[in-house]
C-alpha cells in the first residue's frame, strides 16, 4: 500500500532559549511562566515611559539582538499559553494570525506544547515545536521545526513577528489549516491482476501509482480512514494544484481493496531494468485491451513513465509516418529525399551527423530517422494536420484518459511555420511520455486504439476515451512494414536482436536545451505486448532505451 507523504504541525508551546538566555519553566501542572530576561521587555531596549504624552518616533535601523529575542519571547510565550490574542498582538498582523492561531488551537488537538527557541541568526529565530496530538481515543508525540522573523512594524518601527501561516507550520500557506481527524482517505490494498499484494517495499517506483490508487478509489474501495494530523489545503493551495498532507498518523485505518491490470512477473522485470540506468522510465502494455502492464522509473519521486511531458524525438515519426501515407505524400518502396539540410520557416534543419541518404526511399529513412525526409514535407502539410493525426487515430492530446491514477495524456499542439515542421520530428512543441508512446505502439499492432487503463472501468462505471476513426487497412499495412523493416535492419536492430516472432520498433533521440546528451526513446511491439521507455541525458535511444523496452518484450513473450 502507497505511503502519503508526511508533514508536520504544532501548537502552544514554551520558549526556552533565546539568543542564548534560558527561558525557565515555573510551576508543576498546568501552563508554565517564563522569565527569559531578568527586566522587563521596556528595559531591555532601552525604551522609557518618562517620555509619555510625547509623540513618539518611529524606530528605524537594523534590528538589534535584544529586540529580535524580546519579539520572539512575547509571541512564542503567548502562543504556548493559548493566548490567541496577545500572541495575534505581537505580529504585525493581528488579524490573519489571530485567525489561524484559533484555528490551530480548535482543529489541531495539540496538547502539552513545549516551544524551544534555536540560536538566532540575524532577525530569524528557529524553534523546535514538540506536544502531543490526542484525537478520542488514541494519541501520539509531535515533533517539528519552524522559524520566526522579527520586522519592524511600519507605523512606529516596533519590532513584532513577521506574520506568516509557514511560523505555525512550515508548509502551511495561506489559507490552510492544520486539523486532526480522520483521513480524508481510507488506505487502499493494491493487488496485481492475479490477487498479489504491490507494495512500494517490493516495488519501489510504484509509490505514485500506489497514492494516485488511494486517491481515486480509497473512498470506495471498502477501507475505513485512520486518524491523522493534517494540512488542509485552503482555496490557494488548491489552485495551485496542492493536495492535503498528512503530518503525523495517528492509526492507519483499514484499508479497502484494488485490483490493477499490472503483472507482478513484468513489473518485477521492469522494476530490474530501470535501475540500471539514472532516469529511466518505461511502460509495458497490452494492445489487444490497453492493460497496463508494468510502469516503472528510477526515480521513485515522480512517475515520469505515466505524467512526465518530454518532447519524444524520432520517436514520433511513427505517427507522422501514418500522416504522410495517408496523404499520398510517401509510402515504404518509394523514392524519398533525405538531404543532408533542408530548411523551413527560417530554421534550417539536419540529420544526426549529417548524413544524407541519396536515392532512397521512405522505408530507408524511416529505418535510419532521417529528420529531414519528414521536414521536406512540412510544405504539403496545414498547420492543424499532426494535431488532428495524433488525436483522431491515436486518441492523444485530448486529455481525456481516464486510466485510474493521474496521467498525462501527449500535447500536440497546432503550430506554425519551423516550430510545425520540428513538431514532425518530435520536437518543437510536442509532449510524451513512455505511457503516451507505449500507446502509439499499440496503436500500430491493434489496428485501432485501445486507451490505456491501470484499472479495469468495471470497477468504477468509468469510460475509456476513444479514437474517432482508424488508419485504412493500407496505411496500417505500410506502417507496420516500416516498424518491422525498423526493428530488423534499422536504428532498433541491435536492441531487438533476439526478439523473435511479429515486432516493430522505432527509436527516437530528443535534444533538450542544456544538456550535452539528448533523450534516448525506444518504442516497439512483440505480439500482443507494447512497450516504450525514455532515459534522460544519456544518448540515442536505441543504445539506451532500447535495451530496456527489448529485455521486457522478450519477457513478457
Amino acid at each position: 500500500m502507497g505511503k502519503r507523504r508526511r508533514v508536520a504541525e504544532r501548537r502552544k508551546t514554551r520558549p526556552a532559549v533565546i539568543g542564548g538566555v534560558i527561558a525557565v519553566v515555573v510551576g508543576g501542572a498546568g501552563i508554565g511562566a517564563y522569565a527569559l530576561f531578568g527586566t522587563g521587555a521596556a528595559a531591555e531596549d532601552g525604551t522609557s515611559t518618562a517620555a509619555a504624552g510625547r509623540e513618539k518616533s518611529v524606530k528605524t535601523g537594523p534590528l538589534s539582538a535584544k529586540e529580535v529575542t524580546t519579539a520572539a519571547q512575547a509571541f512564542l510565550t503567548a502562543w504556548q499559553q493559548g493566548e490567541v490574542t496577545g500572541a495575534a498582538a505581537a505580529t504585525d498582523d493581528a488579524t490573519a494570525a489571530k485567525t489561524l492561531l484559533a484555528a490551530y488551537a480548535k482543529d489541531a488537538h495539540i496538547k502539552d506544547l513545549t516551544l524551544t527557541p534555536g540560536a538566532r541568526t540575524g532577525d530569524t529565530v528557529p524553534f523546535t515545536v514538540t506536544g502531543t496530538v490526542a484525537y478520542e481515543d488514541v494519541s501520539k508525540p509531535l515533533t517539528y521545526r519552524s522559524s520566526l522573523k522579527v520586522v519592524r512594524r511600519a507605523a512606529d518601527g516596533e519590532p513584532l513577528v513577521g506574520w506568516q501561516p509557514s511560523v505555525l507550520h512550515p508548509d502551511l500557506r495561506e489559507g490552510d489549516r492544520l486539523v486532526t481527524g480522520e483521513a480524508g482517505t481510507p488506505p487502499v490494498k493494491a493487488l496485481d491482476r492475479d490477487g498479489d499484494e504491490l507494495t512500494t517495499e517490493k516495488y519501489a517506483s510504484l509509490g505514485p501509482v500506489l497514492d494516485g490508487l488511494r486517491e481515486k478509489y480509497g473512498k470506495t474501495a471498502g477501507g475505513t480512514a485512520g486518524v491523522e494530523l493534517r494540512v488542509v489545503r485552503g482555496e490557494a493551495s488548491q489552485k495551485q494544484e496542492l493536495s492535503d498532507k498528512t503530518v503525523l498518523e495517528l492509526s492507519e485505518g483499514t484499508p479497502g481493496e484494488v485490483r490493477t491490470t499490472l503483472s507482478a512477473s513484468l513489473q518485477t522485470a521492469a522494476e530490474q531494468q530501470v535501475t540500471s540506468r539514472a532516469r529511466a522510465s518505461v511502460v509495458v502494455l497490452r494492445p489487444s485491451t490497453g492493460e497496463i502492464l508494468a510502469v516503472a522509473n528510477s526515480n521513485p519521486n515522480f512517475n515520469t513513465a505515466l505524467q512526465g511531458s518530454l518532447a519524444p524525438g524520432s520517436t514520433m515519426k511513427v505517427i507522422t509516418s501514418s500522416l504522410l501515407i495517408e496523404k499520398g505524400l510517401a509510402s515504404p518502396e518509394k523514392a524519398h529525399p533525405c538531404p543532408k539540410y533542408f530548411t523551413y520557416g527560417g530554421w534550417k534543419f539536419q540529420n544526426d551527423d549529417k548524413f544524407e541518404i541519396k536515392g532512397g526511399t521512405f522505408k530507408a529513412s524511416f529505418a535510419r530517422s532521417c529528420n529531414t525526409a519528414f521536414i521536406s514535407q512540412a510544405p504539403e502539410l496545414n498547420d492543424d494536420d499532426l494535431t488532428k493525426q495524433a488525436q483522431q487515430v491515436f486518441g492523444l492530446s485530448l486529455n481525456n484518459w481516464a486510466v485510474g491514477v493521474p496521467t498525462f495524456d501527449g500535447s500536440v499542439p497546432v503550430q506554425s511555420k519551423a516550430p510545425m515542421a520540428a513538431s514532425l520530428i518530435g520536437q518543437g512543441g510536442v509532449r510524451m511520455n513512455p505511457l503516451n508512446m507505449a500507446s502509439v505502439s499499440a496503436t500500430v499492432k491493434a489496428g485501432v486504439f485501445h486507451q490505456p487503463y491501470l484499472v479495469a472501468p468495471s470497477v468504477d462505471g468509468r469510460s475509456l476515451a476513444t479514437a474517432s476513426r482508424t488508419m485504412s487497412a493500407d496505411t496500417l499495412a505500410k506502417l507496420r512494414e516500416l516498424m518491422a523493416y525498423t526493428a530488423a535492419y534499422g536504428t532498433a536492430a541491435e536492441a531487438m536482436a533476439g526478439v523473435t516472432g511479429d515486432v516493430g520498433a522505432k527509436t527516437g533521440s530528443a535534444e533538450v536545451d542544456g544538456q550535452k546528451k539528448p533523450n534516448g526513446w525506444f518504442t516497439a511491439y512483440r505480439g500482443d505486448l507494447a512497450a516504450a521507455g525514455v532515459v534522460q541525458a544519456a544518448g540515442h535511444g536505441g543504445e539506451t532505451a532500447g535495451p530496456i523496452v527489448a529485455a521486457l518484450l522478450k519477457q513478457g513473450g
